[in-house]
């Protein structure tokens, strides 16, 4: 790890590596893993406890008044009234990974004051770090990332996610599809959201739309979003995203573009959102895996 980076972000790089290891080693005998079911399609494994353990161990040695944000041990560890909370998706991707699918990766992010400051997406399978420390730009294994260039909308890669859910507006998401897949270069699927937007940072991709993620779905990914370069927001291209579960991010140009097509569809469209200089507090209420509005800080495009 390099002395000039941020030593918080040197930290939640340890952390991310420890986690990926466990991973690994889990991924040479998948069908070995004993895995168990939050809901339906809803997945959750021994791994990914083992991961979200060894991140939270890492964060709390070095830091142990700090506050904890995961997936699936919500905030039962670390300091609750902490400035500073760790936002830890351990597994992003646990149904490809189960499959054995090698799509899926690590998201840990660090709130202060309730705005992201810090970013780690790690890829064990591919051994790729994507790294940000706001104001300090976006990497990608120590390269200097940034969003794409393209700027036409027919010549565009664009990812998305699928609604998996009983209940979920189905009918919707493929009229979303529809909109945009008639428009662009071609809609990819992968699995794992946070890769999704380390993606759009490194340009591998120039746009990505979603509903129905969580705050550790997002974190990381908006962070690399901002300090590549690019714009990351709902489908009205407003802030508030976080809470909201809708995210559009892209290159500038593109972001523009799909907040056109995707706008029609927004839940949010003209919702009032907090200014950039009043930023409401990380919520730390677990809340109810099926339904749970997570109330977390916005960030500005």
């Amino acid at each position: 790890m390099s002395s000039s980076l941020h030593p918080m972000l040197n930290v939640a790089i340890r952390a991310a590596r420890a986690a990926g290891a466990i991973i690994n080693r889990a991924a040479l005998d998948v069908e070995a893993v004993r895995i168990s079911q939050k809901q339906v399609n809803d997945f959750v494994t021994e791994v990914d406890h083992a991961s979200e353990d060894a991140i939270i161990d890492t964060l709390l040695n070095a830091y142990p008044g700090h506050g904890i944000h995961a997936e699936e041990s919500g905030t039962t560890r670390g300091n609750p009234q902490s400035d500073h909370v760790w936002i830890i998706d351990p597994l992003d991707g646990t149904t490809n990974f189960i499959h054995g699918f090698p799509v899926y990766c690590v998201s840990i992010a660090l709130a202060v004051k309730g705005r992201i400051e810090q970013a780690v997406i790690y890829d064990p399978t591919r051994n790729d770090l994507f790294t940000a420390t706001r104001g300090r730009g976006a990497f990608l294994n120590d390269r200097r990332i940034r969003v794409s260039k393209r700027t036409r909308l027919p010549e565009c890669l664009i990812s998305t996610g699928f609604p998996y859910r009983k209940g979920d507006d189905f009918q919707g998401y493929l009229r979303m599809m529809a909109d945009v897949m008639q428009r662009t270069a071609g809609l990819r699927r992968p699995g794992a959201a946070a890769l999704d937007l380390a993606y759009v940072a490194a340009g591998h991709t120039d746009g990505f739309f979603e509903t129905g993620l969580k705050p550790w779905d997002l974190a990381a990914g908006s962070l690399l979003i901002t300090e590549a370069g690019g714009l990351i927001g709902n489908f009205s291209g407003e802030a508030g995203f976080l809470e909201q579960g809708e995210c559009l991010a892209g290159n500038p140009r593109v972001f523009a573009q799909l907040v056109q097509l995707l706008r029609p569809h927004s839940r949010f469209d003209g919702a009032p959102q907090p200014s950039g200089e009043q930023r409401a507090p990380l919520s730390l209420r677990k809340t109810d895996e099926a339904a749970q509005p997570a109330t977390t800080p916005p960030l500005q495009p």
